[in-house]
């Protein structure tokens, strides 16, 4: 899985169900190998220089040492290795999740709701295969516990020339258009699609943002209910601009950030006055199988701000928003790809990226420039 070799997996749970069922499923995922258990984080760590692993499955909460403790030990002594976080739908599991996340983990599943073993099984390999491939695939993701969380970017040196070949240009590249350049004014709004990556990566990009932006920000983020609440808890107090989970109807103001419920859709609807725009909140099925869905609120963006919205496409698995960000660029729509070398799985902004529809690509810590400057 990683070149000719396989992925090799440490198990890492408290618990004899979780480890027997994730080791069960890991001997079922070619490309993997499961290398071994261990029943705590002491012992995991313990284990770490004989087994050599690339990746360790680990609980959050276990008894001797936690989830993150053993995080933050493999910041310190073994920063190639890489981490998917087990954790509980609740609101403690859910902030440690973040914590988690911010120290580096690569991603997290939840354990399953279902009292049912093989169902419980299912949801398990279901939400973890892909996780998996994608870890062996990225390139970053090796490394992201030993950058503690910080995900280095290339030099800018400033926009690409006419003609010059993408390959010299460093830093921020405007792609070539395929789409007749519709009449654009200054943005005033900006709508953000991100997932496995992403709350890392918003941790760097949102407090660059300043508290007088001017514009409302709405934000998908690929996550579980209980989850995104934490997430806009964690980054509010980062933040100059106000970060809070989406209500449902209310009205969208300047300076404030907007993160989708998990588990919900998110649009832009007319306000009763018909000037606002208010945010619904819907049980609309899931888009691209993911809900919140990208796609979903692109699509509202790009019905009541034509000419005058910026979207941006991070670091995540999967095409979500590939098909809301044809509709913006139909629109006149300004839109911002994260560039390959600084995602963490360079998924979500590749297709558009390929198409054509994206006017700049630009790494993470260049993003929040780009933002400012399409609503200034």
């Amino acid at each position: 899985m990683i070149g000719s070799k396989n992925l090799r997996v440490l198990v890492v749970d408290d618990t004899i169900v979780y480890r027997k069922a994730v080791s069960d499923i890991l001997a079922e995922i070619p490309g993997v190998e499961l290398v071994g258990v261990a029943h705590n984080g002491k012992i995991a760590l313990a284990k770490i220089q004989t087994l050599k692993p690339d990746i360790l499955t680990l609980d959050i909460e276990m008894p001797e040492m936690n989830g993150i403790e053993v995080l933050a030990e493999l910041q310190k002594s073994h920063p190639g290795i890489g981490a998917v976080m087990l954790s509980t739908l609740t609101a403690e599991g859910s902030e440690m999740t973040m914590r988690a996340l911010e120290l580096g983990a690569f991603d997290f599943i939840l354990k399953p709701q279902s009292k049912n073993q093989t169902e419980g099984k299912k949801e398990i390999k279901a939400s973890l295969e892909p996780i998996l491939k994608a870890f062996a695939r990225s390139k970053n993701a090796a490394s992201l516990i030993g950058r503690k969380g910080l995900i280095a970017a290339p030099p800018s040196h400033g926009r690409t020339l006419p003609g010059q070949p993408p390959t010299q240009a460093r830093g921020l590249r405007p792609l070539a258009q395929k789409f007749p350049a519709g009449r654009r004014g200054k943005s005033e709004i900006v709508a953000i699609g991100i997932s496995t990556g992403g709350p890392n990566a918003l941790n760097q990009m949102l407090p660059k943002l300043p508290g007088n932006l001017g514009v409302p920000v709405l934000i998908v983020q690929h996550m579980p209910p209980v989850f995104t609440k934490s997430l806009a808890s964690s980054l509010d107090k980062k933040c100059a601009l106000t970060v809070k989970e989406a209500v449902n109807g209310e009205n969208i103001l300047p300076n404030v950030v907007y993160i989708a419920p998990g588990g919900k859709q998110m649009k832009l609807v007319a306000g009763t006055d018909g000037q606002n725009r208010r945010i619904k909140i819907t049980d609309d099925p899931p888009e691209n199988s993911c809900r919140p869905s990208v796609d979903y609120l692109f699509r509202s963006v790009a019905d009541y701000y034509v000419g005058r919205a910026t979207a941006v496409i991070m670091t995540g698995m999967g095409s979500d928003g590939t098909l809301g960000l044809g509709i913006l660029k139909e629109k006149s729509a300004y839109i911002i790809g994260q560039d390959e070398g600084s995602c963490i799985v360079y998924g979500m902004p590749k297709a558009p990226a390929e198409m054509g529809y994206l006017d700049i690509v630009a790494p993470l810590n260049k993003i929040a420039d780009e933002i400012v400057s399409s609503v200034k």
